[in-house]
């Protein structure tokens, strides 16, 4: 994963408990994934806007 080993991933997870708190990680993590699945569903509304556009370009011709 990028090239870093277990050992790295490792403080870097400990150094990240240590500067937000094992309170704050959740929250962090919960509006991470919000994130992402906005994103997901901005990607899919692009896919269908243009598979539209796609099948009336191919009625109208």
């Amino acid at each position: 994963m990028f090239g870093l080993g277990f050992q790295e991933i490792l403080v870097i997870a400990l150094i990240v408990l240590l500067l937000f708190g094992g309170k704050k990680i959740p929250e962090l993590m919960r509006g991470l994934g919000k994130g992402v699945k906005s994103f997901k569903e901005g990607m899919n509304e692009v896919t269908d806007l243009k598979e539209e556009v796609e099948k009336d370009e191919k009625k109208d011709a």
